[in-house]
């Protein structure tokens, strides 16, 4: 861990590649390459300032997913991706969830016992920590989200259910030199009765059974894009927003240090405002602040497919103007996010 930022992590392939793609357009090979030269450069239209660099450091691995397709990818597939990021830049890869609903990324056994779930034929947890020790990257572990007793009211049944899992978890692979944080995997976008008390509970017990090790939330924006505003509920306004969150945040500080709310759930050019209550709340309750920065889009009819590096621009900017973290996430084979809480030009 380094002192403001803890092992940040950033974006898979997609920042690289927002810098970086238009200089592979063109590249000529010459004749035994088989592709002649365009002469054309894309730097020779590219418009004024909008370019800049901003360090993304940390990746969302989002194997066990609500709606997103899986790779299936083997070792040595995950090797070759672990070893890209790297190369990036990317020192933290975040393991989205452990479980969701049936589907696990290890055989943990408190869930094989309690829960309906299936006997996973890979021990993924293991595979990416020791991926992750390979490459010196830093590993957060994601909770087991039930997918159904915390959106029921049965919030004790959620928390019991993670308190097991931390337990095992730590026991079975706290020895990994990667380990280095928790990520408290349910979602939520405004105050849910008693959904604080996962995050408190959850959240204060991983860091005392681990030493200490921090721990991360990236909830949504009650926002324009959400399923919830589309299917005609009403979109929270900027002050409501910090209202709500302040409270949450209240109730679970000390027990998360890094908040990273996601970016895609409101307008482009409504997002400034909200990133700035969001980094005024972090500082009120001793939080980090990331921003998680989806590099899908959700403006299309289908999910989810790759932003226009034009959309992803916008939201960098916004938070390059704010001084954020930036976290971002990419769909093929993660979600990203970033943070260090410095912007360097």
């Amino acid at each position: 861990m380094n002192g403001h930022y803890p092992k940040p992590g950033g974006l898979a392939a997609a920042l690289a590649v927002l810098i970086a793609v238009v200089l592979a357009a063109c590249s000529p090979k010459g004749a035994a390459g088989g592709d002649a030269a365009c002469g054309l450069s894309d730097d020779d239209f590219r418009t004024e300032g909008i370019l800049q660099a901003i360090p993304v450091r940390a990746t969302f691995l989002d194997e066990v997913s609500w709606d997103i397709p899986h790779q299936n990818w083997g070792v040595r597939e995950w090797d070759a991706d672990f070893r890209a990021m790297k190369n990036m830049g990317i020192n933290t890869v975040v393991l989205i969830r452990a479980g969701l609903g049936r589907w696990i990324a290890a055989p943990f056994e408190c869930l094989l016992e309690s829960e309906e779930v299936y006997y996973p034929p890979v021990d993924l947890v293991e595979m990416f920590l020791t991926l992750a020790d390979k490459y010196g990257m830093a590993f957060y572990f994601g909770m087991y989200d039930s997918g159904k007793y915390w959106q029921e009211g049965l919030f004790q049944r959620e928390i019991d259910l993670n308190l097991k899992l931390i337990d095992e978890v730590w026991a079975r692979y706290g020895h990994h030199e990667s380990f280095q944080g928790w990520y408290l995997s349910q979602e939520i976008s405004r105050r849910t009765k008693n959904m604080s008390r996962i995050y408190a509970e959850v959240g204060r017990h991983a860091k005392a059974v681990s030493g200490g090790l921090k721990t991360m939330i990236s909830p949504y924006i009650h926002g324009v894009k959400t399923d919830q505003v589309m299917a005609g509920d009403k979109a929270l306004s900027v002050e409501e927003h910090r209202r709500e969150w302040n409270e949450i945040l209240g109730n679970v500080a000390g027990a998360v240090d890094i908040l990273a709310f996601q970016d895609g759930q409101v307008d482009y050019h409504e997002l400034y405002d909200y990133l700035v209550v969001n980094k005024a709340l972090a500082d009120k309750y001793g939080m980090e602040c990331w921003t998680n920065i989806e590099s899908f889009d959700r403006d299309m009819p289908i999910r989810f497919l790759p932003i226009k590096w034009e959309k992803l621009l916008l939201k960098l900017d916004a938070a390059r103007r704010d001084i954020f973290t930036i976290a971002t996430a990419i769909i093929l084979k993660s979600t990203t996010l970033t943070g260090n809480g410095k912007y360097t030009p």
